[in-house]
């Protein structure tokens, strides 16, 4: 079921992207972009707030992805799972983050520009943003995102 799931997520993240598939990086030679490039787009999975750019890959693929999350001041991360591995990089602002199935503000870890944070597939994982952030995600697909509290989901 999870895996359903994760498969329709990473479908409708691809849906409310920006960026059009044939723009992104399919590892056909070298690709290189400046941040001013990046086209951003809503993230119909994380709600207002949050903004997504692609950079390479399909999330709906067994295939490598690259996109960055633009957050804004005080977003908060609820509780939810991937089901695959996440690596993050925080690339500007501060991302408060931290393992868990509720909501802690105090429980969480400060990373600064240059801090990366890995977790497995499966572990609840929640946190928040500190000023504008900016943070890069990548890993292999397919991808997507299931909140521990359906409620918390701006999907549903």
């Amino acid at each position: 079921m999870r895996t359903v799931f994760g498969v329709f997520c990473c479908v409708f993240l691809l849906a409310t992207s920006a960026m059009a598939d044939e723009d992104r990086y399919r590892g056909d030679g070298h690709m290189m972009m400046t941040p001013d490039e990046l086209e951003w787009g809503p993230v119909g999975s994380m709600g207002e707030g949050a903004e997504i750019a692609f950079i390479e890959g399909d999330l709906s693929a067994e295939e490598p992805f690259t996109f960055r999350l633009r957050l804004a001041d005080g977003y908060r991360i609820l509780p939810h799972i991937h089901p695959a591995y996440e690596r993050v990089t925080v690339l500007s602002g501060t991302l408060h983050f931290a393992h868990g199935e509720e909501f802690d503000k105090d429980a969480t870890r400060k990373l600064l520009p240059g801090g990366v944070a890995i977790m497995p597939p499966g572990d609840p994982m929640f946190g928040y943003a500190e000023g504008e952030t900016v943070i890069q995600l990548h890993g292999t697909g397919p991808w997507g995102i299931e909140y521990i509290d359906p409620d918390d989901d701006p999907r549903n």
